[in-house]
């Protein structure tokens, strides 16, 4: 390992003096507009949100009719319409920059959990972010008096980058409370669990599921498994896989909601269900679509493939060559990989496909850490020039060593 990463040192250094064109405009990512820009990059000292992203806020893609989104979102609504037994309210616009309490504290999530972090949030403020789930608006519909009700919208995440990874995607929301159970509380968890509430609450939500995947894949033999998992929310909670095209695929977590949660709305007599799924990751299993990257193309070949209710294979029209670079440097103690990831997004724009960790070494005396990355560029549209990524990749390296304190190799 210790040889892959002099080699990516040697290829750097072998460049030999520097050959940098020029600096030109290049488009590397839609623009965000200034009224984008005044709203989410602001000069707070906790405000991380980059251009990049603020361009993507507001993009809508889960109202647009005819986009794949968008069609696997209706088929999720009717199914629930067709439901008899509770009436579930839409909700689809509400605001994407949410508070800490909205986000976290309503949903029971610790101070140190992970998900609070700046290397996974973007933060306008110590006290206002961009929702990392469609579940910061669960609470205020329950406060509200909302019984049973789906939520979707655009949420945002600092995350890794390959084909099925991006920094925004879009999230449903589904709660069902039972007007007709309002009655004890419970001394401890295993009496909670043991309870014929909880049971029923389960099963009422595993039957509902299992009949939305029927629906959504229009198959009603679909091989279906659960499995159970821990959301701090939710008491118990689960995961539902599907059997399709050959392969395990999990299509969303779910539970019973977590009786500390119903009692920040002041209904903690009350017993209810919620899950929440990701279009995105539906989206590409029932179209066939191989990059997550498309969803967010304005290219026709694209868009004109789909029609709202209909759910077809998605046919390539082009698959340009990518470019690939390599970047290596010591870390200093504070480095967040996902600084890292969110510098590539923020030079490269939709033109970085991928950012894999190659290697990675520990020198042996001075006990620091090197890593060495591969960048993979790739455009969706056009094939990519070796100069216009040198330069991208120079943007890279330098703003890596300013912004994030690592030493080059």
């Amino acid at each position: 390992m210790r040889r892959m990463v002099l080699f990516c040192a040697t290829v750097r250094a072998f460049r030999g003096p520097s050959l940098r064109v020029p600096r030109r405009p290049l488009r590397v990512s839609r623009t965000a507009t200034e009224e984008q820009l005044a709203k989410y990059v602001t000069d707070d000292p906790s405000n991380n949100i980059t251009p990049y992203i603020a361009g993507l806020v507001g993009r809508d893609l889960h109202r647009t009719a005819n986009h794949p989104l968008y069609i696997v979102r209706k088929r999720i609504e009717d199914y629930f319409a067709s439901l008899e037994d509770a009436s579930f309210k839409i909700f689809d616009g509400e605001d994407p920059v949410v508070t800490t309490t909205q986000c976290f504290d309503d949903l029971l999530i610790p101070p140190d959990h992970p998900g609070r972090q700046k290397s996974d949030t973007y933060y306008l403020s110590d006290d206002l972010l961009l929702r990392t789930h469609t579940s910061a608006h669960q609470s205020e519909h329950l406060r509200a008096g909302h019984e049973a009700f789906l939520c979707t919208g655009d949420v945002y995440r600092r995350d890794e980058i390959d084909s099925s990874h991006f920094p925004a995607f879009h999230q449903m929301e589904g709660v069902k409370l039972f007007p007709d159970i309002d009655g004890e509380t419970f001394e401890s968890k295993e009496n909670w669990l043991a309870s014929p509430d909880c049971k029923r609450v389960g099963d009422d939500l595993k039957n509902t599921l299992e009949g939305m995947v029927d629906a959504l894949f229009q198959d009603a033999s679909l091989e279906k498994r659960w499995r159970d998992d821990y959301f701090p929310f939710t008491e118990p909670s689960f995961e539902l896989d599907v059997f399709f095209a050959g392969d395990w695929i999990e299509v969303l977590g779910c539970g019973v909601i977590h009786e500390g949660v119903l009692a920040r709305c002041g209904l903690e007599r009350k017993r209810g269900w919620a899950f929440g799924l990701g279009l995105e990751r539906l989206a590409m299993v029932l179209f066939s679509i191989p990059d997550i990257r498309l969803f967010w193309t304005d290219d026709t070949r694209f868009h004109s493939q789909f029609t709202s209710g209909d759910v077809v294979t998605f046919k390539p029209y082009s698959k340009y060559p990518p470019v690939y670079k390599d970047i290596a440097f010591w870390v200093p103690d504070s480095y967040a990989e996902n600084d890292f990831f969110e510098l590539g997004r923020g030079v490269a724009g939709d033109l970085v496909e991928k950012i894999e960790e190659i290697d990675k070494f520990t020198h042996p005396k001075s006990q620091r850490t090197s890593c060495c990355y591969r960048v993979t560029y790739r455009s969706m549209d056009r094939s990519l020039t070796d100069v216009e990524i040198n330069e991208i990749q120079d943007r890279l390296r330098d703003e890596a060593a300013d912004k994030l304190k690592v030493d080059l190799r």
